[in-house]
């Protein structure tokens, strides 16, 4: 298929369903990017090439994306016979027996898994870049980052390998990588995709399941097909109205839209990304929407450090679980200097000062969500600088305390709706003067993930974005 790259998920199982094609021919099409653009991406870091060619040979289940190539992040979802290693040497051995909940419902929905992508060690930063896997480079420029830490896969979507690949997000691990390689990026609502019986280092709630994609319309059709609440579980959110494959086709309506470059040091971000936010206002307001420059009130400062003992200790216990699996300590070498640093912070965190930590945030989360009583949406930026170059934020070499001083000031937006459990959206609506995608940040109220569809619909087919290509492509 010399047109495979061009088709979305949909599209694409749309050609099986017609019989136009076949789910073993889509794999060798696949397969065959792969190995074209792989070497110089670093996205996909385990090939099951033998699964998938036997798996689409036999009989799919009937869900909408049968046939579909699909990756998984390489990061707490078990894929039975797969490794596991979350890009982390001491974790190198690990092999799972048996798939996780979430890989069940993405088999469920039809795809074809054919291997695992690149993740930074434990998913701890915004870039995919570690010592075990190695970087993973951008295919707009592979100079520069692919974003983390789901970073394999949107450089595996970006490049046409697959049309969509599965990620989490935990303070922005969605978003970040789809706003540095021009995809389509939601972070859903708290438990909107059920970690059940998995990811007990989720929690505190913090991170999500879902995809990126090139389309809207292949996140809103999986999420309408994972997106159903687990037997016993006990947080579910709000259902949803309707299938959200049809709200990417409804009018928005008339939307109350704020909007802030606000940041929580007061610093000003890149001048070149506060020019793309101000012109994604105005183009919002010339669609009919109520624009208001406006932001958020909170106090950014105390709601980070409010997570601050919560999640090191709760960072310390995930690797406790895993220290059990491997049936050891791990040695100096094993763990990167920032993967050290977080896990003796967390280890010597104590009761009360954990559960003190939960209570602050909590109680700053309901300020955030306060900001959304009088607005539809909130709009920023999904980075504070367009996306740096390899080695800029390098767990692998540099000082701890320098890498999250260089975080800080590249991500500033992402992870209060993490805390808050909020949907929140990056879309690639603009580029940069040197030719990489910046995205922008859609975020709505809580469970509300029907508005930022049709949003999303709109901006779609009123900036589209679908005919861009990168450097590393097809």
């Amino acid at each position: 298929m010399d047109d495979y790259s061009e088709y979305d998920g949909v599209g694409l199982a749309g050609l099986v369903a017609k019989g136009q094609v076949t789910p073993a021919e889509l794999v060798e099409a696949a397969i065959a990017r792969i190995e074209r653009h792989n070497p110089a991406l670093n996205a996909v870091v385990f090939k099951g090439y033998d699964d998938a060619r036997r798996e689409a040979a036999g009989a799919l289940p009937d869900g909408p994306f049968k046939g579909v190539p699909f990756l998984i992040k390489d990061l707490g979802m078990p894929v039975a016979g797969w490794p596991r290693t979350s890009g982390s040497k001491f974790a190198a051995g690990i092999v799972d027996t048996e798939d996780g909940g979430l890989t069940a419902r993405y088999r469920a929905c039809g795809v074809v898994a054919l291997g695992k992508t690149n993740t930074p060690e434990y998913g701890i930063t915004g870039t995919t870049e570690s010592a075990h896997l190695g970087p993973c480079r951008n295919p707009w420029n592979p100079a520069h980052i692919a974003g983390g830490s789901s970073g394999g896969s949107a450089a595996a979507v970006a490049a046409g390998i697959v049309p969509m690949a599965h990620a989490s997000d935990g303070l922005g691990s969605i978003r970040i990588p789809a706003a540095c390689c021009g995809l389509v990026g939601l972070k859903v609502t708290r438990d909107r995709n059920p970690n059940l019986p998995d990811g007990y280092d989720y929690a505190l709630g913090n991170v999500v399941d879902h995809i990126v994609s090139r389309t809207v319309r292949d996140s809103a059709v999986m999420l309408d097909a994972t997106g159903y609440a687990a037997p016993g579980a006990p947080y579910p959110p709000p259902p949803k109205a309707r299938p959200y494959a049809q709200e990417v086709e409804a009018s928005p309506g008339r939307l109350r839209i704020a909007w802030s470059s606000e940041t929580p040091n007061g610093r000003p971000i890149d001048p070149e990304i506060q020019a793309a936010l101000e012109r994604t206002a105005a183009l919002l307001k010339g669609l009919g929407h109520e624009v208001i420059e406006r932001g958020l009130g909170i106090d950014y400062r105390a709601l980070y450090a409010s997570r601050g003992p919560a999640a090191g200790a709760n960072f310390a216990a995930g690797l406790a679980r895993l220290i059990e699996e491997v049936g050891r300590e791990p040695e100096a070498d094993e763990l990167e200097p920032l993967t050290w640093a977080l896990l003796k912070g967390g280890r010597r965190q104590e009761g009360a000062a954990v559960m003190r930590s939960l209570q602050e945030t909590r109680m700053l989360n309901f300020k955030t969500l306060a900001a959304f009583e009088d607005i539809d949406v909130y709009l920023c930026p999904v980075m504070g600088t367009p996306a740096p170059e390899i080695g800029f934020i390098d767990p692998v070499n540099l000082e701890p305390r320098e890498v999250n001083k260089r975080q800080g000031r590249t991500y500033p937006f992402t992870p209060p709706f993490n805390y808050s459990g909020q949907p929140s959206l990056s879309l690639p609506l603009e580029m940069s003067a040197n030719g990489l995608p910046i995205g922008m940040m859609f975020t709505s109220k809580y469970a509300d993930e029907a508005t930022l569809f049709r949003l999303a619909g709109q901006l779609e087919k009123e900036a589209p974005w679908k005919d861009r290509r990168p450097q590393v492509w097809g």
